[in-house]
């Protein structure tokens, strides 16, 4: 389970993306701060796997929160959210110990894929103009549920299938194998079924 706190001073952006993210079986939200301090407690208290969080809050901004949040748990992951895509705030935040940065006017589908991209040793960047996505060219990390999917897809099975199968939504089936195929063509892997009937990802 990838245990979430979003951190955001518009509480609306924060009831869409918790909203949408409930119904993601390998998400939790475990928490959520309107400025930057109320995360940095949050975040020390309950210890995420991932933080999303708005570069400017109240109190504290996102650079500094996460500069602290990094130094007391270097494991947690953040990814900046923010409506600016300047170089500067990028590499800010990168500086700071961030592993994506998206925009607030990217897809909800694009939060998802950062979340689970990040928490697996990912990073995530991206912004009105390009979409960076780095995969460790050496290292491939696949949850528990996505093995379980490959699995299934080296068994012939359909997303609408494996859905049944597994009691999720066809569409947290696509989201997986859209995840899945990214990190695939990282190491030059084009075709997802082929590689699940490799199986090497049994050894991972």
């Amino acid at each position: 389970m990838i245990t979430v706190i979003i951190a955001e001073d518009h509480q609306a952006l924060i009831d869409g993306m918790k909203s949408f993210l409930k119904n993601e079986d390998d998400i939790q939200i475990v928490g959520h701060a309107n400025d930057g301090l109320t995360l940095i407690e949050s975040a020390l208290k309950l210890k995420p796997n991932v933080i999303i969080t708005d570069i400017r809050m109240p109190k504290c901004d996102g650079i500094v929160a996460t500069k602290t949040i990094k130094t007391e748990l270097p494991e947690t992951k953040v990814i900046a959210f923010s409506m600016f895509d300047h170089d500067d705030a990028i590499s800010q935040m990168k500086e700071a110990g961030a592993s994506g940065y998206i925009m607030k006017n990217s897809s909800l589908q694009t939060v998802l894929e950062a979340i689970r991209a990040v928490s697996q040793g990912s990073t995530y960047f991206i912004n009105e103009a390009e979409n960076e996505y780095d995969t460790p060219k050496n290292e491939l990390f696949f949850s528990s549920r996505e093995k379980e999917i490959l699995q299934l897809i080296a068994e012939g099975k359909s997303s609408q299938e494996i859905a049944e199968k597994l009691f999720i939504e066809k569409s947290t089936v696509d989201s997986h194998r859209k995840n899945m195929s990214k990190k695939i063509k990282a190491i030059g892997k084009n075709d997802l079924t082929k590689f699940a009937l490799e199986r090497k990802y049994d050894y991972l």
